[in-house]
């Protein structure tokens, strides 16, 4: 389970990449919440599989 980690650390980067662009091009504002609630659901993702990984170990 811990080795999805690295995938979701690489898709909330990938969120950070596009919100900063969307910044510096002055998108719309359904874009930037997008990337928000993609980097929010990410960081969740993270505490999630911690979790369910420490939970499966014992």
């Amino acid at each position: 389970m811990r080795g999805s980690i690295p995938v979701i650390v690489a898709g909330i980067i990938a969120w950070i990449i596009v919100f900063a662009f969307a910044l510096a091009t002055d998108a719309d504002s359904k874009v930037l919440y997008m990337c928000a609630v993609g980097i929010a659901f990410g960081l969740m993702g993270i505490r999630y599989t911690i979790r369910r990984a420490k939970r499966e170990s014992n």
